[in-house]
């Protein structure tokens, strides 16, 4: 395998730096009201991001759930939401991009709806 010479390699190394210092970090509570065919509905998210790897909890009306699948990638995120409504599951995707204190999502809710929002970090 071949090396790098000391300027290249100290180089790719702030870029590195530089990248991972600048990627969003969605950690902590977030609020947002979601408009959708059944009426506003209240949601709290709680976020934690280690590396590239996104956890935590969504919560509404409909109770809590752990949210899975959670990735980050710069300053996107994604994460699933596995609710049950009326008996019947269903699976929620989401795909967000965060900016300050502001994350613009979409989610696909099964193959009902896709809905856009906006949640604020709480103070």
């Amino acid at each position: 395998m071949k090396q790098c010479g000391k300027s290249l390699c100290a180089i790719s190394f702030v870029l590195v730096a530089i990248v991972t210092a600048f990627a969003a970090d969605p950690t902590g509570k977030w609020t947002t009201t979601i408009s959708t065919q059944i009426g506003d509905l209240a949601y709290t998210y709680n976020f934690k991001a280690e590396g590239d790897k996104l956890t935590g909890k969504s919560a509404s009306q409909f109770g809590e759930v752990e949210i899975t699948e959670g990735k980050i990638s710069g300053d996107d995120i994604t994460f699933v939401e596995n609710i049950k409504f009326e008996d019947m599951p269903i699976r929620i995707e989401y795909k967000g991009k965060v900016s300050g204190d502001e994350i613009k999502f979409t989610r696909k809710v099964g193959d009902f709806a896709t809905e856009e929002f906006v949640a604020k970090r709480a103070k």
